[in-house]
């Protein structure tokens, strides 16, 4: 049993890592509440008066501000919802015996260890570009005109690249529920002449529901933030056609110089990722208590 002297110096070890991790979370975020109550113009920075809150109301009435919450909700709804089914698909085929099956399951998890830049940056100029993309030579092929993905559906293709990135993440966390199963359980309703899809929706799914809960819960906290695969694929456009909150915030900041009015923004995505983050965990908890 730990000795009140043990304890101590544990804490007392372990100190120094837990204030460098305070102030390199705290120190960031202080900054940025700090500075979205100044007008902070890059292109003008000797004249920093406060402001209160008008950075604030300048964000969310800004026109670009609706169509960069709805963006959101799309690009992460989206992609949730093809990473869920696309997972428990790919877990069924992986769980199953077959011929080079960890091979297989390299190559299905390669993907989430590819840059997001770069992953993007394949995905627009190897397969979607409408000249020399492999998508353009098959429709060609096939005697159709070749789609501009980026132009005719923009936020449809961001929403394949991040799926494609995620895919395997959510894969990875299925697989590893569809194998803790009880495999008895599946034997003994396929003896007492359950179909197939019967065992799959009364007794897979619902031991899948932490597994799924669990992806759907990391995969939001990260999807909220996506900026790279917008960044190098459509700038946001066009016009506001992929423009994320992330998005909008890089614009606001780094390219309009308005470090006040990007920092109201950031804190309103901070606020809006613990919001869902929080209703999320809830959700884990009732799952958990299941």
């Amino acid at each position: 049993m730990a000795t009140k002297a043990s304890r101590s110096a544990a804490r007392l070890m372990i100190s120094p890592a837990v204030v460098l991790l305070l102030g390199w979370m705290l120190i960031p975020l202080c900054m940025t509440v700090y500075f979205s109550f100044l007008r902070f113009n890059l292109l003008n920075p000797g004249d920093n008066p406060f402001v209160g809150w008008e950075n604030y109301r300048w964000f969310v009435t800004d026109p670009s501000f609706s169509a960069a919450m709805i963006n959101t909700l799309v690009l992460v709804g989206g992609v949730l919802l093809i990473t869920t089914i696309g997972g428990i698909m790919f877990a069924l085929l992986l769980d199953q015996p077959m011929w080079g099956q960890g091979l297989i399951r390299i190559m299905v998890i390669a993907p989430f260890f590819v840059m997001p830049t770069v992953g993007a940056l394949v995905w627009k100029n190897m397969f979607m570009n409408p000249v020399n993309g492999i998508f353009g030579h098959i429709a060609q092929s096939l005697g159709a005109a070749p789609i501009d993905f980026f132009s005719s559906i923009p936020l449809l293709s961001i929403v394949l690249i991040v799926s494609w990135q995620w895919l395997p993440f959510a894969t990875l966390i299925l697989l590893t529920a569809f194998q803790s199963l009880d495999q008895e359980q599946l034997e003994a309703a396929e003896m007492d002449g359950a179909s197939w899809f019967n065992r799959f929706w009364y007794i897979m799914l619902p031991h899948l529901a932490r597994a799924i809960t669990v992806v759907i819960l990391i995969q939001t906290i990260f999807l909220l933030s996506i900026f790279a695969e917008i960044l190098v694929t459509t700038n946001g456009g066009p016009g506001v056609a992929t423009t994320n909150l992330t998005y909008l915030i890089y614009v606001s900041s780094l390219l309009q110089y308005d470090v006040g009015m990007g920092s109201a923004g950031g804190v309103i995505a901070i606020i809006l990722a613990n919001i869902v983050a929080i209703f999320l965990m809830r959700m884990i908890g009732k799952n958990l208590d299941a």
